[in-house]
């Protein structure tokens, strides 16, 4: 083992192998260890002729173990004048312990490392690490360090080469300094430099790919513009090109504001680069605003009775509303015959809202209406609609921006006086994007929509000619202010006659064709319509009723498929219940009236008007009322004030309350699933509590409804003819209605009126006395009862 004693000299941002020249700034404490060496040399203290140093990398902080033997090869200064050594390494030493030395440096005993001499496996890694540093170099196109390498025999003196790479960081060429075995040496370099090189290729690679790019780009804007340039020589236009939208602008019937704002993009899109995105937003605006009817109409009907067939014969009753619509025809009919439809920008202002359950024809009556008046037909969906974007349109500064429904509809319709259906209008929701009906208020007040505004296109749109109307299940949903600017039209249901006049004339030839049927093979009677719409399908509207059909001819259409019947399939009434199974509704007047404590009510829901059950009985407890059936704040009310009349009055009813203080009393609604609320259950909960305490079971052909008052007055409530409606389809023959409810009576269709019977009272006594039967329970039921 061979030791040195050398002066320690420190770099902290250079590494240096054995075989490197390096030249070295000196500082003070640098230009000490150097003085020390050449003092050394002077004094022969050490074994060379030349003065050596030991130089030590100091990274971070950190002394390197091992250090690079140095000869100073020249002393002088840099061409700033700063002094500098010029050091010629020429092995490496591990440091040792501290000596005393010549000289204000830092010596220590050094342990130098001896390199083994190469063998077959070391050739073989300096001649692959060799072809890859070279491959490296070439890409860098060091062509004169290449010829350098390539001349280079020793491996050991190829892997300290590595310590003029600037690929490899300073720890890295620690790694290098700290291991002697050229293996060692060899093995690290060559994962490094293939990873490198790697990187090197997808390097070149992605710059590669840029360049391609804007060589094309460039390409593509030269070819444009020599394009452009031919064009323009030939006198032929850019279809794409600003150009042809000023001359489409120009030829464009358009009003005078809209004509400015859209010169004005058309000049934008003149100044604007072709590379500029904003490009695209332009002529996406400036093809929304021409694709745009601005004075297009459509010519009214002008036949008031022509059109009244058109309603007609699309739909079964709805009266009123058919009504309706002929008054707004009529009236527009004398208003454009007197020149007094555009006053003012305004048309006749009339938006029309149809309430009323599912299925009874809301969104194809806007169909109808359309027809009837010979103009275009829109549908606008608006259930589940909770963004203000969806009605005005989004900002063009957004990314995506296109313009609200509204103007969307117009632009389907082509016209500016379609007819546009907001379908589902009471299921519009709000969150923190806006609530769409505040912003629908402009569309449908009269007073504004001439002048509305979508934030899209930021011009004025003239809605004053469009006929709305809008569709709901139920009324109480609607903002407040936004149904202040609708005239309610009820859509109350259909009569079983007038289903059965909707299933013939339209449900079944549409089923019939749906199942591949024609009316020569297979034919439902009115009886049979009849008897699923009264005993299978208790609604309002007809869904129920198609689906029933739909069901009865698919399995005609497998009897065809399957054994073909020799003669026409035809379906009567004793034939439903072979396709449908057993009815699953049955008249009231056949349900057990022989029990006290139940009363038939009537009541509104969303699917329309519905009977409503009141069922009381009496139990041994704790004295007090028990009330169960999901009732809301209001029915919970009318039980209390039911209770209390009857304890104040039912002696004058003859009815006995003398047990009621020292019994509980239940009263339950059934559907406890259901929620239930409403101001109409007070006379059917008086009823039911007086036919418990006297024993009297109420009728079962009577449906009762309206609110009563602790002095025994029954208040007027609303949804007569639904009510009524539900009563006869629900098989009841009579109805007992508040005094104060005869003028609702004249909307409730004749059929209807002469079926049902009628009584009209003022006093809750007269409900008892109508609705209770003559006599008391048998013996067996009132055991049942008190058990």
């Amino acid at each position: 083992m061979t030791t040195l004693t050398l002066p320690l000299l420190f770099l902290a941002d250079t590494v240096v192998l054995p075989g490197m020249v390096v030249p070295v700034e000196l500082d003070g404490e640098r230009q000490a260890a150097v003085d020390a060496a050449r003092l050394a040399a002077q004094g022969g203290t050490t074994d060379g002729t030349s003065p050596q140093v030991l130089v030590v990398p100091r990274l971070e902080g950190k002394y390197g173990a091992v250090g690079a033997i140095a000869e100073i090869a020249q002393v002088g200064r840099l061409p700033s004048g700063e002094p500098a050594v010029v050091l010629r390494a020429t092995g490496r030493a591990r440091v040792g312990v501290g000596v005393n030395g010549p000289g204000a440096a830092l010596w220590v005993e050094a342990e130098v490392l001896d390199v083994p001499a190469p063998d077959d496996h070391i050739r073989e890694l300096a001649r692959e690490y060799r072809s890859v540093l070279i491959s490296i170099l070439q890409d860098r196109g060091a062509w004169q360090v290449v010829d350098a390498v390539q001349r280079m025999n020793d491996p050991s003196e190829l892997a300290d080469a590595a310590g003029y790479a600037s690929w490899l960081e300073n720890d890295k060429k620690v790694q290098l300094l700290e291991a002697p075995d050229t293996a060692d040496r060899l093995t690290l370099l060559l994962e490094w430099a293939r990873a490198h090189l790697a990187e090197l290729e997808v390097t070149e690679k992605i710059r590669e790919e840029v360049r391609e790019t804007m060589d094309k780009t460039q390409r593509e804007y030269v070819l444009r513009q020599q394009l452009a340039a031919i064009r323009k020589e030939l006198g032929e236009d850019d279809p794409e090109g600003a150009d042809d939208y000023r001359a489409r602008v120009e030829k464009a019937d358009l009003p005078e504001k809209v004509r400015e704002a859209a010169l004005r993009e058309v000049d934008k899109l003149e100044r604007t680069s072709e590379q500029s995105p904003e490009v695209g937003w332009i002529r996406t605006w400036l093809d929304t605003v021409l694709d745009l009817p601005w004075n297009l109409r459509t010519t009214d009907t002008t036949d008031v009775g022509a059109a009244r067939e058109v309603l007609d014969a699309d739909h079964a009753g709805l009266d009123d509303v058919k009504d309706r619509i002929v008054e707004y025809l009529a009236v527009r009919t004398r208003r454009a015959s007197r020149g007094l439809e555009a006053v003012g920008g305004r048309g006749s202002g009339a938006v029309l809202a149809l309430v009323g359950p599912p299925g009874v024809g809301k969104t194809s009556l806007g169909e109808s209406v359309a027809r009837a008046l010979g103009r275009k037909f829109v549908r606008v969906a608006l259930g589940g609609v909770r963004d203000e974007a969806e009605i005005r349109g989004h900002r063009r500064t957004y990314v995506g921006a296109m313009a609200g429904r509204i103007v969307r509809a117009i632009k389907e319709a082509g016209s500016m006086n379609p007819v546009v259906l907001l379908d589902e209008v009471d299921k519009v929701g709000s969150d923190f994007r806006g609530d769409p009906a505040a912003a629908l208020l402009e569309v449908l007040d009269p007073a504004q929509n001439h002048t509305f505004r979508d934030h899209y296109l930021e011009v004025e749109l003239d809605l004053s000619d469009v006929l709305f109307l809008a569709t709901a299940n139920v009324a109480d949903t609607i903002p407040a202010a936004l149904l202040d600017r609708m005239e309610l039209v009820a859509l109350d249901g259909y009569t079983e006659d007038e289903k059965v006049a909707i299933a013939r004339d339209h449900l079944l030839p549409r089923q019939l064709e749906r199942a591949a049927l024609s009316a020569d093979e297979a034919s439902v009677d009115d009886s049979a319509l009849r008897t699923i719409a009264s005993d299978y399908t208790r609604e309002a509207g007809v869904r129920g009723l198609e689906r029933a059909l739909a069901k009865i001819l698919r399995k005609v259409a497998t009897r065809f498929a399957t054994n073909p019947p020799a003669a026409p399939v035809r379906v009567g009434a004793e034939e439903v219940k072979g396709y449908l199974g057993k009815p699953r509704f049955l008249p009231e007047s056949a349900r057990d009236g022989s029990t006290p404590g139940v009363a038939t009510g009537l009541a509104v829901t969303g699917a329309g008007g519905d009977v409503l059950y009141v069922e009381a009985a009496t139990m041994d407890g704790e004295p007090g009322l028990t009330l169960t059936g999901q009732l809301g704040d209001v029915m919970k009310e009318s039980a209390q004030i039911a209770l209390s009349y009857l304890r104040a009055h039912g002696e004058r009813l003859g009815v006995p309350t003398g047990e009621l203080p020292g019994r509980r009393i239940h009263v339950h609604v059934p559907a406890g699933a259901v929620p239930k609320d409403g101001p109409s259950a007070g006379v059917t909960m008086t009823t039911a509590l007086a036919s418990l305490l006297s024993g009297r079971p109420v009728r079962p052909e009577v449906g009762m409804t309206g609110e009563v008052s602790l002095t025994g007055r029954v208040l007027p409530i609303g949804g007569v003819k639904q009510k009524l409606l539900a009563a006869h389809r629900a098989g009841l023959t009579e109805v007992i209605l508040p005094r104060r409810n005869e003028p609702d009576l004249d909307d409730v269709p004749e059929k209807v009126l002469d079926d049902l019977t009628v009584h009209l009272v003022d006093d809750a006594g007269e409900v008892v006395r109508l609705a209770l039967s003559a006599e008391a329970a048998t013996s067996r039921d009132a055991g049942a009862q008190a058990a």
